[in-house]
């Protein structure tokens, strides 16, 4: 079993998603063990980037300011090859087909092996192109994980079918960030994808509050967040990190009583 599906057989999975280098590499390394020990089943690292087109402006800005504090991907692999001495909770970068194609391709997927990293979710590639990064994902043994998103409805089948690793189905249109209600049919999404593949199905996109998670818990098999991660970096930056770790605990407790209560 691939260290995904095992996060995934555990329960109801809690994946946050942090930018590498906000507010420093030190304290994103630090994240990661405060993550893990809150409860945290999988961590997405973003590999910050200059134009993240599926971002909202919380992290959009947290993208900014790590590249100007001269975050690259060499660092941002150097700090997981640290992480992987201390935890081997399953890391997944979520980055942009540029970042990859600059560094090449092969040598990305190859270095990630070497530090560990178990999936790549590229927002900006398109399934029908994706065939450019299976192939040295598939050498490198690093799943390549798809999205759904809400106008794909005639795709999701085409798109489950061949989904590894663990399927991201966006729960709303337009930019990652939190909202106050979320009003997509996941449920239907989700059944669509489970009649041609029994894969994990994780909602992201705009969950931010444990009674968010409770629902989504429900009709999923995980739930991913991220702008309300980094919205407690940004307020607390060098100090974020009990914030954060309460955080996910509460997060994910939320989705085990929903779980408890079904």
């Amino acid at each position: 079993m691939s260290r995904i599906k095992q996060a995934f057989s555990q329960g109801k999975a809690f994946i946050p998603f942090i930018t590498c280098g906000e507010p420093s590499l030190k304290i994103t390394e630090e994240l990661v063990y405060a993550m893990a020990e809150a409860g945290a089943d999988i961590i997405e690292l973003g590999i910050p980037f200059s134009d993240p087109t599926a971002e909202g402006p919380v992290i959009q800005a947290a993208n900014e300011r790590a590249l100007k504090r001269g975050v690259t991907t060499d660092k941002v692999f150097e700090m997981v090859e640290r992480i992987r001495r201390k935890t081997d909770i399953p890391l997944v970068f979520m980055t942009y087909a540029n970042v990859v194609f600059s560094y090449g391709t092969e040598k990305f997927m190859a270095r990630a092996k070497q530090v560990g990293i178990v999936g790549i979710i590229l927002p900006d590639v398109p399934f029908e192109e994706k065939e450019e990064f299976c192939s040295s994902c598939e050498e490198a043994e690093i799943d390549f994980i798809s999205l759904i998103a809400p106008t794909s409805n005639e795709r999701i089948s085409m798109i489950a079918k061949e989904a590894i690793g663990f399927l991201y189905c966006v729960s709303s249109l337009g930019v990652t960030g939190v909202r106050s209600e979320i009003t997509t049919d996941l449920e239907a999404m989700i059944r669509l994808v489970k009649k041609e593949q029994d894969i994990p199905c994780a909602i992201g996109f705009g969950i931010s509050t444990p009674e968010q998670a409770e629902k989504m818990a429900k009709v999923s098999d995980g739930v991913i967040v991220g702008s309300a991660i980094m919205k407690l970096c940004e307020e607390h930056q060098e100090a974020c990190v009990p914030y954060v770790a309460d955080y996910v605990r509460e997060m994910k407790q939320a989705m085990t009583r929903r779980v408890k209560d079904i």
